[in-house]
């Protein structure tokens, strides 16, 4: 009977060991999968890769700068006319409106030659926002008394259970791996997604000074607006993830908490790819 019973804590030893284990590796991939997110999210599309900015860079400059010099001389012209004629065919014109048109000439050139200066100017503001929510978040994942609760329950439980219960902790360990890949896909995304709107910038920049054109203008903002805060809700949304997997241990069924917490996994996927559509809808682009 002995010999029965050493194997049995030797089994109940084995496994509570494998499920202390899958449960550290997850927090662990959580942790730094947190880190990566602040690192990636936190970056200036300068930053983030110069090689491909660059090449952004270039090509705007070098094939959409000049349309961009059309639109902002039909765009000018159309407003002297427009100064010209609104006063009764210049019956009653004033020549201030003359100084009126230079200044904005003026304005209007200065903005479309420092268009990239204005758009890395919004993404380095969210990048500070992005970089305060990193340390207040980094500093709520600490996991080890909730893990040093955990074992504490563990060995309460027989081996038929811990058996199930490390079969469930591979299955969420899998899961969080398709989560990683998620969050991969989401931020390179997103990324692509800011270079491609910047390769564009000097177009709808070149309309910003006309009544009538300036819609155009004022709508790329908010989206670049949207795209940089994009990386803010991204961080909200993985940290409220990280808190609620902190409950695991709190529930007095380890069963029920472990496929809570891969409901709330799959909630996270969920709402990652809504952050685009929700930033966007904050700031009123479309």
């Amino acid at each position: 009977m002995a010999i029965f019973n050493a194997i049995g804590d030797w089994f109940k030893d084995l496994f509570i060991a494998g499920i202390m284990n899958n449960f550290t590796g997850m927090f662990d991939e959580i942790n730094n999968r947190i880190g990566d997110i602040a690192l990636q999210v936190g970056q200036t599309p300068q930053g983030w890769n110069a090689g491909v900015f660059n090449l952004i860079r270039t090509l705007s400059e070098t094939a959409v700068i000049p349309i961009a010099g059309l639109i902002l001389t039909f765009v000018l012209c159309y407003e002297l006319i427009q100064l010209i004629i609104e006063k009764n065919n210049m019956a009653d014109f004033d020549t201030f409106n003359i100084f009126k048109w230079i200044f904005k000439t003026f304005v209007a050139t200065y903005i479309l030659t420092n268009t990239f200066n204005i758009v890395m100017g919004i993404f380095g503001l969210a990048q500070q926002v992005v970089n305060s929510s990193a340390g207040i978040i980094g500093n709520s994942l600490d996991m080890d008394l909730a893990l040093a609760q955990l074992e504490d329950q563990l060995q309460d439980m027989g081996i038929g259970e811990l058996i199930g219960l490390f079969l469930e902790s591979s299955i969420l360990g899998l899961a969080m791996s398709a989560i990683s890949i998620c969050i991969f896909i989401i931020i390179y995304g997103r990324m692509i997604e800011i270079y491609l709107t910047c390769s564009v910038a000097p177009i709808p920049m070149a309309t910003m000074v006309n009544r009538e054109w300036s819609g155009m203008g004022h709508n790329y903002l908010k989206g670049l607006f949207a795209l940089a805060f994009q990386g803010f809700l991204i961080m909200v949304c993985v940290a409220i993830y990280a808190v609620l997997l902190q409950n695991i241990t709190a529930a007095g069924n380890i069963h029920a908490a472990i496929w809570g917490c891969a409901g709330y996994t799959v909630l996270l996927c969920f709402t990652l790819f809504k952050t685009g559509s929700l930033s966007k809808s904050l700031f009123g682009a479309h």
